[in-house]
């Protein structure tokens, strides 16, 4: 198997959506809703794909600014390609885009907490999520 990684490389919605179905990452992404997944690849502005070949095996889909922020949105693994690897390199690949000063943030999974925090990342209980259904409330402090 030869596995290389290709930056803001052109990946359908399809071929997305399919990734996320088999990586396992489906169940917690808007897969059935057609303008969010297109919206999702399409405005991503730095993801890097893990091919076998000309097949996508591995997705990290990020929004930064490359200099302070690095948000990384998914991180998905073809559930036969799972356990080798793939997911470290995609993310090292992400991170030699980025700044020195850049720090990778995500929102993990609750299955993945181990996985991040094998790697090195850090848990911060600061992070604050507001729901596109919840209202922005209106009180002063």
């Amino acid at each position: 198997m030869s596995i290389h990684c290709k930056i803001n490389h052109p990946v359908s919605t399809e071929s997305f959506v399919d990734l996320l179905h088999a990586s396992g990452l489906a169940a917690r992404r808007p897969v059935h809703d057609r303008d969010c997944m297109e919206g999702m690849v399409k405005n991503a502005n730095l993801t890097v794909t893990a091919w076998d070949g000309d097949r996508l095996v591995g997705v990290a889909r990020s929004l930064t600014d490359f200099h302070y922020a690095c948000y990384l949105s998914d991180l998905a693994v073809h559930a036969d390609y799972q356990q080798q690897g793939i997911g470290k390199l995609l993310l090292r690949t992400t991170r030699q885009q980025l700044g020195q000063k850049c720090k990778l943030i995500l929102i993990a999974a609750p299955a993945a907490n181990d996985y991040y925090e094998h790697l090195g990342f850090a848990s911060n209980p600061r992070c604050w999520v507001l729901d596109s259904d919840s209202p922005l409330k209106e009180t002063l402090i």
